[in-house]
């Protein structure tokens, strides 16, 4: 394993260390993932959303919380985001949101999971925004995508992820593309072992622009999740030469990462959104984000030491 590989497996690991998340709180955002997230409260939140808007971005807030094991604690988050539904609303912000289903009690009971989604879908129906399901790590994978689509029956403007360094995913996207699916294509930022996920990176790219291609030619409305610069290269050539309208598509990307790519794909007309993470419980969230790219620890401790 090179040093590189290690780098990310213990960042990883770390994302999941309560420990280290309880030492990290004690710092706040100085740590350095202010560079990633959107500051701590709502009003910091829609205060990006407007100027990112203004910039010709859209955007889906996510307020961040996964792996919630009390019940109490998953209805106050998905209270929580209820009122992010109604502060875009509000705000007439060209916004949307997404949501763990880990952080709405899917680790406790399917009923509680369930009852706070249908919570928060009620209002999203009422206020016309769409909702996203993000995909957590793999043993969660097959349970994610059964209650999206028993959700999606009532709410159609319900979508999910679909993680390309996983085996499964083409099969995966080619059943949900012919039921008219809206997919997110991500390549995937959690610990997994051989087993189920391609372990190099060129077979992750590789099986990415495969995803992409398919969702694209299917039924559903395809985001296009990704900050490398050959695969966005290579997704616009597709989309041209297959005449995809642009109300089946959109590029993304994550706030805080590739800003100047995301202005440059606006300015030459693609829909663009970006991914708007906020509140305080951002600690795994911004590792996974440093274990995208190590080379931004340093950054980090230099942060801290100043």
């Amino acid at each position: 394993m090179g040093a590189e590989q290690w780098m990310r497996s213990a960042l990883l690991s770390l994302a999941k260390n309560r420990a280290a998340n309880r030492w990290a709180q004690r710092y706040g955002l100085r740590l350095g993932a202010q560079r990633f997230v959107a500051g701590e409260t709502m009003e910091s939140a829609i205060a990006c959303v407007r100027d990112l808007n203004r910039q010709g971005l859209r955007v889906t807030l996510d307020h961040l919380g996964e792996f919630v094991a009390d019940a109490a604690e998953a209805n106050r988050l998905a209270d929580d985001c209820i009122a992010a539904l109604q502060a875009i609303h509000e705000a007439k912000a060209d916004a949307s949101l997404s949501v763990k289903l880990t952080q709405l009690g899917m680790d406790i009971r399917l009923d509680v999971c369930m009852d706070n989604m249908r919570r928060i879908l009620d209002v999203a129906k009422a206020c016309n925004l769409s909702v996203n399901i993000d995909m957590e790590d793999y043993p969660r994978c097959q349970q994610t995508l059964d209650i999206y689509r028993t959700l999606r029956k009532d709410y159609p403007l319900l979508s999910t992820v679909i993680q390309a360094y996983l085996y499964r995913s083409l099969d995966d996207v080619l059943q949900l593309s012919q039921e008219g699916a809206a997919l997110r294509i991500v390549k995937g930022a959690y610990k997994e072992p051989p087993e189920v996920a391609f372990p190099d990176k060129a077979d992750v790219d590789a099986n990415y622009l495969k995803l992409v291609e398919a969702q694209l030619l299917g039924n559903g409305y395809t985001m296009i999740a990704t900050h490398d610069e050959a695969i966005i290269a290579h997704v616009k050539s597709f989309i041209a030469s297959h005449q995809i309208p642009k109300d089946k598509y959109e590029f993304q990307m994550l706030y805080g990462i590739r800003s100047n790519l995301q202005q440059q794909l606006v300015r030459e007309g693609y829909p663009v959104r970006v991914y708007v993470p906020y509140g305080t419980d951002w600690y795994g969230y911004f590792m996974r984000r440093l274990a995208e790219r190590p080379a931004n620890v340093g950054f980090v401790l230099r942060g801290m030491f100043q």
